[in-house]
């Protein structure tokens, strides 16, 4: 075991917990966003339909229900604008984060392939290509990468950590460079309907893909969208060569969604009022911190989607944790996601309203 485990590296999460006792000593409390997570209640609807699938004895299929299949696929073509989409182009995942770290070992990728990923960037990229003992290196401008053995690409629009949005005009040029060097995409959208003062695009645009969705996979996330990280609920979409075998990998290894969870993404992806809902809530909370940030002299950079805002007072990001964590208030460093992250720190905007304005009023 420790010869998996030693591939690893110091989960960084336990570097904060000093902050979060300095944050959590204040007279009110601490305000944690540090981590994006949902703090909203599900919504009813979705509720009713686990409840309602909850006398489910049996084992759930890999592949999903045909009504789980018919609500991703649905949902694709309503709201990402992809075509012809059948239930060879979809699979249910056990959240995204397992998809994330596995996924180059399910791949059958290993020593001497090498699988990329954004410079700032989700520290789960290059947990997988560990897991696998493949290469792994961090890009600005993936087409400026070096195609040989380069066989996992990872795109994130919107970003975690910064909110950046690639354009559609830049997917297209990425996709159109990974198709003529034979390196496969995965582009994680998690955030996608998150975005501010940008639209973000999905790879399975038929703007960006030209129609077809050879050798590109989107990954889909129902944590942020309707209060579901509980759930782990999520869904892979896109070239059938790719699922279909990741599919019978995840067969043998039994990487099943429960039953009542598939019942509950059913109803989440056929009610778009709740996400309506939900991002009107973060779009308040957002305007708050913000203009709170601002006001206290930090400059807020990227941030156009997802559930952050991308912050400096340009110091070290450890600096900048100390100095909120004395004012009760806990955010993330930006080390975290990669050495360009040093004088950053990413704020969440999932704290109830209560603690927003107790963030706001302690910045002020």
């Amino acid at each position: 075991m420790s010869a998996v485990s030693d591939r690893l590296p110091t989960f960084p999460w336990d570097k904060l917990e000093p902050y979060k006792k300095t944050a959590a000593a204040h007279p009110d409390g601490i305000v944690d966003l540090s981590v994006g997570t949902p703090v909203d209640p599900v919504p009813e609807l979705i509720q009713k339909a686990l409840i309602d699938a909850a006398d489910s004895p049996g084992y759930p299929t890999v592949w999903g229900t045909l009504a789980l299949r018919d609500a991703i696929t649905g949902w694709v073509e309503r709201r990402l604008g992809a075509r012809g989409v059948t239930h060879r182009h979809v699979l249910p995942i056990v959240g995204s984060k397992e998809l994330v770290a596995w996924l180059p070992t399910q791949l059958g990728l290993g020593p001497g392939d090498r699988v990329a990923y954004p410079r700032l960037a989700y520290p789960t990229y290059e947990v997988g290509a560990r897991l696998a003992r493949a290469e792994y290196e961090v890009y600005d401008d993936p087409t400026e990468l070096d195609p040989r053995g380069l066989k996992l690409l990872w795109l994130n629009s919107p970003s975690n950590p910064t909110g950046k949005v690639l354009s559609g005009q830049e997917l297209t040029r990425i996709v159109a460079w990974a198709r003529e060097h034979g390196v496969l995409i995965f582009s994680d959208e998690c955030y996608l309907e998150l975005g501010w003062e940008a639209e973000p695009v999905s790879v399975l645009h038929p703007d960006v893909n030209g129609g077809s969705y050879d050798g590109i996979v989107a990954v889909h996330s129902l944590s942020k969208r309707s209060n579901l990280a509980g759930y782990r609920a999520a869904f892979l979409a896109g070239d059938p060569a790719v699922l279909g075998p990741l599919l019978e990998i995840r067969k043998h290894g039994g990487m099943m969604t429960s039953a009542p969870t598939q019942a509950a993404v059913v109803a989440a992806l056929g009610d778009d009022e709740h996400v309506r809902v939900q991002r009107d809530r973060y779009a308040a909370r957002r305007t708050a911190l913000r203009g709170a940030l601002e006001a206290h002299g930090f400059r807020i950079e990227h941030s156009e989607a997802s559930l952050y805002l991308w912050a400096t007072r340009d110091e070290s990001c450890w600096a900048t944790v100390a100095h909120l964590a004395d004012l009760g208030v806990l955010v993330a460093p930006g080390d975290f996601y990669g050495e360009a992250g040093a004088r950053h720190v990413r704020v969440a905007f999932t704290a109830t309203d209560a603690r927003v304005e107790a963030a706001v009023r302690r910045l002020a």
